[in-house]
């Protein structure tokens, strides 16, 4: 697992959900630990929280005793999503050659998706995304490559740009879990049934 690490980007106000997102309770828990859950099952040297915003995190966050855990603040989180991404990749270790980018309001990510999104990275592709079929979906995982790229970010925007950029040499692999897209805006998402993974299960990688 050497070089392979995790990023859970949990920066934002969650202004739609009207503030507080990734402390509410999801399932008996906050919201937060259900995304560092899954990520720490992944093959990875350690995964770092991104916080922001929500100052309920931090607590939150005293629950996991895995001392891969790592939590740093992006202290221009107000700028939006790019913020906290550019603060996470910023925070890795010069040895890191792969990371996979988890979303903190997306709890229903199947464990087994990001050692093969990681497992793509370092067998050579800049880049590898999960494509389903109910549309643009999570985690991501990028190689050192294209880390510089990653930092130079801006706005309230993801990696979109430097996705498109790559083209072809992105590798996908297609997975029909519902899980991959499901995420909460509002309050009323916290109580969906939506999103229940049936398959639980990447299937077989390949380009975009």
């Amino acid at each position: 697992m050497t070089g392979r690490h995790a990023i859970v980007l949990a920066g934002g106000a969650g202004r739609r959900f009207g503030g507080g997102k990734l402390s509410a309770d999801w399932r008996g828990e906050p919201l937060i630990l259900a995304s560092v859950r899954t990520a720490l099952t992944a093959t990875v040297e350690t995964v770092t929280v991104v916080t922001g915003a929500d100052a309920g995190v931090v607590g939150a966050l005293a629950a996991v005793t895995d001392p891969r855990l790592r939590r740093i603040t992006a202290a221009d989180w107000a700028e939006g999503l790019a913020a906290s991404l550019r603060a996470g990749i910023a925070s890795l270790p010069p040895s890191a050659r792969a990371v996979a980018i988890f979303l903190g309001d997306m709890p229903r990510i199947p464990a087994s998706l990001a050692d093969a999104l990681l497992d793509a990275v370092v067998d050579g592709a800049p880049a590898a995304v999960v494509r389903s079929p109910d549309g643009p979906a999570h985690p991501v995982a990028f190689g050192a490559a294209v880390f510089a790229d990653l930092l130079r970010l801006s706005g309230d925007r993801g990696a979109r740009s430097v996705l498109d950029a790559l083209g072809d040499e992105v590798v996908s692999i297609d997975c029909d879990d519902p899980g991959v897209v499901f995420d909460i805006d509002h309050r009323a998402d916290l109580q969906s049934n939506a999103g229940i993974s049936v398959l639980n299960r990447p299937l077989s990688p390949g380009r975009r």
